[in-house]
């Protein structure tokens, strides 16, 4: 069996479509990715519902959940929906092994999401490190850096 067979044969068992990062990475819905854009294996990209959008350049390791949906409200049943949240990654962005980013987070261009972080649904500034879990938020973390970078090229 070559790749293209074992890919086909393994759609059609889960259900995961094919995509261009890794045969098994899990896009559901229609998020808006961008050119340059890594995305390890065994990472969901949840978009049925809300506008998800991956900028350019991104590198998003493998076991990385970004999904809109939150269904826990109807779960328990204090509500009939399933609230869906949109999620803007901007250009530049590396997201750590085991994160999780939550319906309704925006993260700044040449942020950083360390491993094991669950994004909550709020805005982060650009240059920003974001770690933990609870999250903490570093604003400007790597601004400087990318600054003195510049200055040494």
């Amino acid at each position: 069996m070559d790749k293209f067979q074992f890919q086909s044969l393994f759609s059609e068992l889960t259900n995961m479509k094919p995509n261009q990062f890794h045969p098994l990475v899990w896009i559901n819905g229609d998020p808006e990715i961008g050119k340059n854009v890594f995305i390890g294996g065994m990472s969901e990209v949840y978009a049925k519902g809300a506008r998800v959008v991956i900028g350019d350049d991104c590198d998003i390791a493998s076991f990385v959940a970004i999904n809109c949906a939150d269904s826990h409200k109807r779960c328990i049943g204090i509500s009939e929906n399933i609230d869906k949240r949109d999620i803007t990654i901007e250009n530049n962005v590396f997201i750590g092994s085991h994160s999780v980013i939550k319906g309704g987070a925006h993260i700044g261009h040449h942020s950083v999401v360390g491993a094991g972080t669950i994004v909550e649904g709020v805005h982060i500034p650009p240059y920003s490190l974001v770690v933990g879990n609870p999250m903490k938020v570093k604003e400007g973390y790597y601004l400087h850096k990318q600054e003195n970078a510049e200055k040494m090229e």
